[in-house]
């Protein structure tokens, strides 16, 4: 397994940004922002870092709120997801691409994926920002927005700025999928939507389902970031 680290960021503004990171062992491919789960940057979310790295991915996980996710659970949870506006998420992958074209990735060789929380503001940034794809797995804020400061993706799937892949379980109605769908391919970038029925949350229930979702995401980084 490729070895992550976490490197803390100074920021103009006087914050400060974690990025949990990992190269790969010989030449990139291109880079990845990886946006992690409702809880934050958790063992999980470290571990699909690595994985992209061993596939010849230079990824990078933002930390989108202070700390690590491997504690927080309940209240604290809703309470980190309702406090994340729109604004802030685009202003942290920001520093994130910074980083990776720092080290020499391309603007078209830039992609964004996220799992979950991080699913749905992928999109987010895929209406928002022009980077070479990005893959949502899972995630909700479809039709109701997940807090004050997001929009539902409904609204903005017309404005998808890059290629977009949407890999959804059960944990999300079926009904909320397909008006997603139908939305996104109104968008002028090729959008693409696949459901895995009885998956569960994360594809926990399919091992198989989970092995496909992964390729799918590998694909769709392969044919867009050139």
């Amino acid at each position: 397994m490729t070895p992550t680290r976490t490197e803390t960021l100074s920021l103009t503004d006087g914050r400060e940004l974690r990025l949990t990171v990992a190269e790969p062992e010989n030449a990139v491919r291109g880079g990845l922002v990886v946006l992690h789960e409702a809880r934050g940057v958790t063992d999980e979310v470290r571990r699909l870092v690595s994985g992209l790295a061993g596939e010849g991915w230079l990824a990078v996980a933002p930390h989108l709120y202070p700390g690590d996710g491997d504690e927080v659970a309940g209240e604290e949870v809703g309470a980190r997801v309702g406090a994340l506006s729109g604004e802030a998420v685009l202003n942290d992958t920001d520093v994130a691409f910074l980083w990776l074209e720092q080290r020499g990735v391309s603007r078209d060789q830039l992609g964004v994926m996220g799992f979950d929380l991080g699913g749905s503001v992928a999109m987010v940034v895929a209406a928002s920002r022009s980077i070479g794809a990005a893959v949502t797995v899972g995630g909700g804020g479809i039709v109701q927005p997940l807090s004050a400061g997001l929009p539902a993706l409904l609204e903005i799937a017309p404005e998808l700025a890059c290629p977009w892949l949407g890999l959804y379980g059960d944990e999300v109605p079926v009904v909320e999928v397909e008006k997603l769908r139908d939305a996104a391919e109104t968008a002028s970038v090729v959008t693409d939507v696949v459901r895995f029925p009885d998956t569960g949350h994360r594809f926990d229930a399919s091992p198989a389902a989970g092995a496909e979702a992964w390729q799918r995401a590998l694909n769709w980084f392969d044919a867009h970031l050139r």
